[in-house]
């Protein structure tokens, strides 16, 4: 039987859209939002010289500051004052969140509900300005080479201009969030992403152009992006659900028969966090070498035999995912709270006995669908490394990359259907209020 929720989705057309003025202003205020974003990345910072920037970026373009300029949307090759992005506010929030699974003092926190919350917004927001100074302190030495005038006071106005940026993308994120459609943060990752893929297809087209690429190769990577971006929507979606039963209640002098609903496990639960945490461990090395300026022979084979496209770095990289993968998985869906809110509300599932023998189940069932997740998320990741040095095509098809924008595109699409669906249903109680008054 199609529930009336499902009803009313299948009925959803343009009209519906043209009529919801609330969804049309979010929309709107999402867009703007977005656009000063990308504004801001062509600010450039005060007293640089782009020129000497360019030939730095060039030089390594697969360290951590290539995968931070394909998600800064060209910010870095830019210099811009966004060049950090959003992304030690992510990094701050994984680092708060599991912190709240070794203290309990931020345990506590989470559990009491929006006041909690807000204060351990309140943290992350504090551990966002540490580590977003000491990412800009590392830039600016980075870039005193790249300076006009270089010395202490470049490095000064440089850490002050690209925290401030991060904190203001943090402030414009929740903006979004609160007054837009879709997570703020998410989408300021994927403005900056989706930004960046007109300039990948112009390299494929122009190495087809002078002969790097034959027309049927190109076709070909054509269709494995669609053939790739398919595969990522099915597993992204995929999730295993367990039967949860509730028993019959009495309410008054009613009886009432039990429920039944289910518990969603996501194949993926642990999202884009570790092959970001993965390829940060990788990269970290390369990145050292390059903001400290000195090398040695030892470390020069080191990077050499844990270079991108190499054996070890693909081997390694692969061992980095399905590590976090297993780590934060239980830290996204814990199976003892989980079990310990269906035992509080009376759901259990059917043949396993309530509390600990249902989270030793939830934990047997979550460890073999986190397998066939990592390495979804493995092949998924190593798909640019195999593009980039055995095709020559753009680095960042497939990755961190794809993974956030199929995701945040599939979660804002949701968010855009929910509302529709919200406004539907009050014009059919305001109908059903004005029938009821005719009738009176």
């Amino acid at each position: 039987m199609v529930s009336a929720a499902e009803q009313l989705a299948a009925n959803l057309k343009f009209s519906t859209f043209a009529k919801a003025g609330e969804l049309k202003q979010r929309l709107l205020f999402t867009l703007g939002a977005l656009l000063i974003y990308r504004l801001g990345t062509f600010i450039p910072l005060p007293g640089i010289d782009t020129a000497l920037l360019a030939k730095l970026f060039e030089s390594a373009p697969n360290t951590v500051f290539g995968m931070l300029n394909v998600f800064s949307g060209g910010a870095l090759s830019r210099s811009a004052i966004f060049l950090l992005n959003i992304m030690p506010y992510i990094t701050a929030s994984i680092i708060i969140q599991l912190l709240t699974s070794v203290i309990p003092t931020l345990e506590t926190l989470k559990k009491e509900g929006e006041s909690g919350r807000k204060q351990i917004n309140q943290y992350t927001r504090y551990l966002t300005v540490v580590i977003a100074t000491v990412q800009a302190t590392l830039t600016a030495q980075g870039l005193n080479s790249s300076a006009l005038e270089p010395g202490w006071f470049f490095q000064l106005t440089t850490v002050v201009s690209l925290v401030g940026g991060t904190m203001f993308l943090v402030w414009l994120g929740e903006q979004i969030t609160a007054r837009g459609i879709g997570n703020g943060a998410s989408l300021i990752i994927f403005a900056g992403i989706v930004a960046e893929m007109p300039t990948a297809l112009y390299r494929i087209l122009e190495q087809g152009r002078s002969g790097v690429l034959s027309p049927a190769v190109i076709l070909g990577l054509f269709v494995m992006m669609v053939a790739v971006v398919t595969v990522v929507v099915f597993f992204e979606r995929a999730q295993r659900r367990l039967t949860i039963q509730y028993p019959k209640r009495q309410v008054g002098n009613r009886m009432f028969q039990g429920d039944s609903s289910h518990l969603p496990l996501k194949l993926n639960a642990s999202g884009v966090i570790p092959p970001i945490f993965a390829s940060t461990l990788l990269y970290l090395p390369a990145t050292i070498e390059q903001i400290v300026g000195k090398s040695s022979e030892t470390l020069n084979q080191v990077l050499t035999l844990f270079g991108p496209g190499q054996p070890l770095h693909i081997l390694f990289y692969i061992a980095l995912i399905v590590f976090f993968c297993f780590f934060y998985t239980p830290i996204v869906i814990s199976p003892k709270d989980t079990a310990e809110n269906l035992k509080k509300y009376g759901g259990f599932i059917p043949g396993i006995r309530p509390g600990q023998r249902t989270a030793e189940y939830i934990e047997y069932v979550m460890t073999r669908i986190t397998l066939v997740g990592a390495a979804y998320v493995s092949a998924v990741c190593i798909l640019p490394e195999v593009l980039s040095y055995q095709m020559q095509a753009p680095f960042y098809f497939g990755g961190t990359s794809l993974l956030i924008v199929v995701s945040v595109t599939m979660d804002t699409v949701a968010q855009v259907q929910s509302h529709l669906l919200a406004h539907q249903y009050e014009g059919l109680i305001k109908k059903a209020k004005l029938r009821g008054a005719k009738r009176r």
